[in-house]
């Protein structure tokens, strides 16, 4: 097999912009908010973009390749992870995600712990990231009297910032960013407050599923560690997902795992993956998918790119 990137899938959104342009050149027109690059969901199926596999929607290419696509510890009933691109020009509504267990009972389907890195940022810009010392009880409120907005932790934010959003945590993202977002397969989002828009909200299951308890980290902060031609950062690693922060500045080295896949989403700069009977350009936006039995590969370049795994 080879590295396989999938067409990218675009969302158009109230609050969407036209930012991905600065590095994509295949945008749809209108004011596109979100683009799934590595996706097998109900609400978005991706299909290889390059090499022989062209083509192939990603859920028939898990059932034609099994574990040796996936890894033979990960299930092949659902993919378990999704990465995508978000640009916002508007601010996004404040919102939260709820656990597995609630999802399951009240949605079929995950949970949704993500992670947000910042790959652009105008100044300014900003992220909501948890609540500011309220108690549920003053939450709801603040959201009776549309007073939401004190209650919020916003931080200004810029480029290479990065923060773990678990389930339960009150977050938005606002205007003037570009983030790369690994996630959990699922596409439950619940409302709090949408600034006056006229869209549905779900105060009573966001009331439900909130944790006032959980705390924003930035987890850019975390050490690296300097190697021949590269560093690495481990940004996090929960029960869901791993993710580093590779920054090559000559050449990496790494190999498949037979237990799991990995991906790749480049944050910075332009680059090759090459090995056994395979080279991919890999550019600012791309995400690719290491198959588990990929075997030997390396990445060539002056790149940053995050890698991201799934816990098995």
């Amino acid at each position: 097999m080879y590295p396989i990137r999938f067409e990218n899938l675009y969302y158009e959104k109230i609050w969407g912009g036209r930012d991905f342009e600065a590095f994509r050149d295949n945008m749809p027109e209108g004011e596109i908010g979100e683009t799934w690059d590595i996706a097998c969901h109900p609400n978005g199926t991706g299909i290889v973009a390059n090499g022989k596999l062209k083509g192939v929607k990603f859920d028939d290419l898990i059932r034609k390749f099994g574990h040796d696509l996936v890894g033979k510890k990960v299930t092949l009933d659902k993919f378990p992870l999704l990465i995508k691109l978000i640009n916002s020009k508007e601010k996004l509504s404040v919102q939260v995600h709820p656990g597995d267990e609630y999802a399951a009972k009240y949605e079929g389907d995950y949970g949704k712990t993500e992670a947000w890195y910042v790959m652009d940022a105008k100044p300014g810009a900003s992220l909501i990231v948890g609540t500011k010392n309220c108690t549920k009880e003053e939450f709801e409120e603040a959201i009776k009297n549309n007073k939401v907005e004190d209650c919020l932790n916003k931080i200004e934010v810029k480029k290479g910032d990065c923060f773990l959003i678990n389930s339960g945590l009150v977050h938005a993202i606002c205007e003037g960013v570009i983030i790369a977002e690994i996630q959990q397969n699922s596409d439950v989002t619940y409302r709090v407050y949408d600034y006056g828009r006229p869209r549905e909200i779900h105060v009573e299951k966001a009331l439900d599923v909130i944790n006032f308890n959980l705390q924003c980290e930035n987890l850019s902060e975390k050490e690296e560690v300097s190697h021949d031609g590269y560093s690495t950062s481990l940004l996090c690693k929960n029960e869901y997902f791993g993710i580093e922060k590779i920054s090559i500045s000559r050449e990496y080295s790494d190999s498949s795992d037979d237990d799991k896949f990995d991906m790749y989403t480049c944050v910075e700069g332009e680059g090759i993956i090459e090995g056994n009977k395979f080279s991919e350009v890999i550019k600012m936006g791309d995400s690719f998918l290491i198959p588990a039995n990929l075997g030997e590969y390396k990445i060539k370049g002056n790149i940053k790119v995050l890698k991201s795994y799934p816990i098995v």
